[in-house]
C-alpha cells in the first residue's frame, strides 16, 4: 500500500478516533452525573466532579490526534497501525458504555 493511500486512511481513522472519544466523553459524563457509572481513567477521575471533564477530555483527544497526524507524515505505516488499534479500543469502550447505559440507565 502506498504512503498516499495509507495517509488518506490514517486521516479517516483519526477522524473516527476523535468522534469516538467525543461520544465516549458525552456518554461517560451522562453516566457519571446520573450516578450509574464512574470514570475508569485515574487521570480523569479527579475532574469528574467538575464541569471541565468534557473539555479536558476533548482537548486531550484533539492534541493526540494532531500529534498522530504530524507523525503520520514521517511514519505513515506505524501511525496507521496505532490508529487502527486505538479505534478498536475506543469502539470497545464505547460499546461498554452503551451496554452500561442500556442495562442500568433505562
Amino acid at each position: 500500500m502506498g504512503d498516499f493511500i495509507r495517509l488518506r486512511r490514517v486521516e479517516y481513522l483519526l477522524g473516527t478516533l476523535l468522534s469516538l472519544v467525543v461520544a465516549d466523553g458525552l456518554i461517560s459524563q451522562f453516566l457519571i452525573k446520573s450516578g450509574i457509572g464512574q470514570e475508569g481513567n485515574p487521570f480523569l477521575k479527579v475532574l469528574v466532579a467538575e464541569d471541565n471533564f468534557l473539555i479536558v477530555k476533548m482537548c486531550g483527544a484533539i492534541l493526540c490526534v494532531l500529534i498522530l497526524w504530524n507523525m503520520a507524515k514521517r511514519l505513515p505505516r506505524l501511525v496507521f497501525i496505532v490508529s487502527v488499534c486505538l479505534v478498536g479500543l475506543y469502539t470497545a469502550i464505547l460499546f461498554w458504555n452503551i451496554a452500561v447505559f442500556l442495562a442500568f440507565g433505562v
